[in-house]
């Protein structure tokens, strides 16, 4: 075994002690979804996620980001946490959380431990080894290099997908100034690919459009496309101003993100894996939460309810919409109290949702 060969299992070795399920390596090339991210990007479906189009070559490009950049060392873990309770989750009095946000913020969980391995890379491979890391939040296309790296390929939902853990995942990557042994990377319509302990498998969505036909307001065009603009994960965290009258009844009581096409999915329902770090449980109050309970939250009560999630991202002001929604859709008078009061908040955008609400209800 050569020097880069020990490295790069020594890597791969230190990822799986500090908890990372998935782990591969890719070139630090131009990705290779690079032209349909500029495409999509193009067409509109980004929204209102402007930080999405500044530069996109820098993001599809690692050398842009990292002088002399040569890998990209990719991470991921899973946030599986079982199914929730039916009797909690099926309840249309309760809004639903997405499984991601029901515990603590994963870029405060992943940050420490991807830290300590570009810090493990960068003393491994001595000299000028530089490593740059990311959970989320760099100019880079994290599922591209992903599957570049063989450690899932990308589904028709465009997520990306593991036969051992299907798609409740978390995405890091380390961007390397130094050649490592690169991986098998994943064929757009599946492949042969690994996880962090090199158990190889094989996956492909084939003729399977699950995802596609669940998605409420048909967010999918077409296979691999995804239309923000239609979806309820951007809906009720991205967009920040009024959610259009035409999709709010196809939101159900959806109140921070959404998980339908997930859920759905075979390889999801079949190989869910066991986390090495199960920081995420069910507990009905803070994953389906009483609508009518947070409809009365000020802006105290919100940052303590809410603190140290990711629900915060939506503010107060964008949780209380997609509450006064939620409410909408449950149809029942009880829900009258709260969105009276709530048509009498200072904040202009829960006025006008709760509004719709009340006349849904009749």
């Amino acid at each position: 075994m050569n020097s880069t060969d020990r490295l790069s299992e020594s890597i791969r070795i230190r990822a799986a002690e500090l908890g990372f399920d998935l782990f591969g390596i890719a070139p630090a090339a131009r990705a290779r979804h690079a032209d349909a991210f500029i495409r999509w990007l193009h067409a509109g479906n980004a929204g209102e996620m402007s930080w999405l189009a500044r530069d996109p070559n820098k993001r599809a490009n690692p050398s842009l980001v990292l002088e002399g950049a040569a890998s990209v060392v990719s991470v991921g873990m899973s946030y599986y946490a079982g199914e929730p309770p039916p009797e909690f989750w099926d309840d249309p009095s309760r809004g639903r959380i997405a499984r991601y946000a029901w515990g603590s913020d994963y870029h405060d969980v992943l940050t420490p431990s991807l830290k300590r391995l570009a810090e493990f890379i960068r003393a491994e491979g001595g000299g000028d080894t530089m490593a740059r890391y990311y959970v989320d939040t760099g100019p880079i296309l994290e599922r591209s290099f992903a599957a570049e790296a063989g450690t899932g390929f990308i589904g028709k939902n465009t997520l990306l997908i593991h036969p051992g853990y299907g798609s409740y995942l978390f995405l890091a990557e380390i961007i390397v100034n130094r050649e490592l042994q690169y991986d098998t990377p994943a064929a757009d319509d599946g492949a042969t690919f690994h996880g962090v302990d090199g158990a190889t498998r094989v996956g492909t969505c084939g003729g399977c459009r699950r995802c596609l036909d669940i998605c409420p307001t048909h967010a999918f065009p077409a296979p691999y496309i995804l239309d923000s603009r239609l979806c309820i994960s951007y809906l009720t965290i991205e967009l920040r101003t009024s959610i259009p009258v035409s999709l709010r009844s196809k939101m159900k009581n959806w109140i921070f993100g959404c998980d339908e096409c997930q859920s759905v999915c075979p390889w999801v329902r079949r190989n869910p894996g066991s986390p090495k770090q199960g920081f995420l449980t069910f507990e009905p109050e803070a994953c389906a939460p009483r609508l009518t309970d947070l409809m009365g939250l000020d802006d105290t009560g919100f940052r303590e309810r809410f603190r140290g999630t990711p629900v915060t991202r939506a503010k107060r002001r964008g949780l209380l919409r997609n509450v006064a929604v939620a409410l909408g859709n449950w149809g029942d008078p009880a829900a009258k109290p709260a969105l009276e009061e709530a048509i009498r908040d200072p904040e202009p955008l829960i006025r006008e949702h709760a509004h719709w609400a009340l006349e849904r209800i009749g």
